[in-house]
């Protein structure tokens, strides 16, 4: 559906327990509970404003839910990024917060922005998305233990080595749920394959491409970068050039490629010598490693929208022209 054709949007500020719902074009404020009854609450009240965009804030997963459901009935979802809204709130010159405000700048922020709706994800989409969740969850976890394990007195020694094991078993429990999810379909085995071929990604980076972003091959090059959050972005103002930055985005997908560029430089030759004329030019070397990065998505873009596996020649051309 096209943007311009929603009769109305619906700004919905969601937290734990509740959605507070503000209708844009009448104004119509109610809140209901964030669970499946506040849901047929939603989805009866806004019959009327039909066909109509939903815009709620990325609040951590309290909106997944909701989303999910929503979109099953037939609504457009759009999930914006807090800060933007919140931005758009102080242009507004609304630097009171409530939850009843917070629901009528997201409904002004849509009518005002049109921001895209989010596309449908099918349940083993979003089975692959929480599984890769989950595995970072362990690592992070694991992380923390080992790092206390080395610092705690030796009456505790015990319980966090039980727990140190208790995570291992977890985290390669669901490394081969996901293993077998990315085998059993057929799209997300060769993607994986293709990205695998490149020297630098390994398995956990290539999954979580194809769990988290799956327009990967879709889009053109500059819209993947936006994706990823790994577009440079400008801070020009009359004659002074402010050094380009980037941000936003999604954080698990610009973490795995960072990662990915991290090793890259080191191993593979394109990449590699793509990191050193850069640092000849005097470029930082975290600079450096973020334009690698970005190049990188950017050779995984073409190779999966090609069905290609790395070829240096092919990949010379792509990183020069890119």
């Amino acid at each position: 559906m096209s943007q311009n054709r929603y009769k109305d949007y619906v700004g919905i500020d969601v937290c734990k327990r509740y959605l507070d719902v503000c209708v844009g074009s009448s104004g119509e404020y109610f809140r209901v509970e964030n669970n499946a009854d506040g849901f047929k609450v939603i989805q009866e009240r806004l019959a009327d404003y039909s066909p109509c965009l939903l815009i709620a804030e990325s609040t951590g997963g309290y909106e997944s839910e909701m989303v999910r459901v929503l979109q099953k009935k037939g609504f457009s979802v759009a999930v914006i990024n807090p800060r933007q809204a919140r931005d758009f709130a102080k242009a507004l010159g609304r630097l009171a917060k409530t939850d009843k405000i917070d629901a009528g700048v997201l409904a002004h922020f849509g009518e005002a922005l049109k921001p895209a709706a989010k596309a449908i994800s099918s349940e083993d989409e979003e089975s692959l998305s929480a599984l890769a969740q989950r595995r970072r969850q362990l690592v992070d976890m694991l992380t923390v233990e080992k790092n206390r394990l080395r610092q705690a007195h030796g009456s505790i020694d015990k319980s966090i080595k039980k727990s140190v094991d208790f995570l291992k078993k977890q985290l390669k429990d669901v490394e081969k749920q996901l293993a077998e999810q990315v085998k059993n379909d057929e799209e997300w085995s060769r993607k994986t394959e293709v990205l695998e071929s490149i020297r630098g990604v390994g398995r956990v980076i290539a999954v979580t491409l194809v769990a988290d972003l799956p327009e990967l091959g879709k889009v053109s090059h500059k819209e993947i970068a936006a994706l990823a959050g790994l577009a440079p972005l400008n801070r020009d103002s009359g004659s002074m050039q402010g050094q380009r930055s980037i941000w936003g985005g999604r954080a698990t997908v610009r973490t795995a490629l960072y990662m990915g560029a991290l090793v890259a430089v080191r191993f593979n030759p394109v990449l590699k010598a793509f990191y050193e004329k850069l640092c000849q030019a005097g470029k930082k070397k975290k600079v450096a490693l973020i334009a690698c990065a970005h190049k990188l998505l950017t050779i995984m873009n073409s190779m999966v929208k090609h069905d290609t596996k790395w070829r240096q020649n092919l990949n010379e051309n792509i990183t020069s022209n890119a």
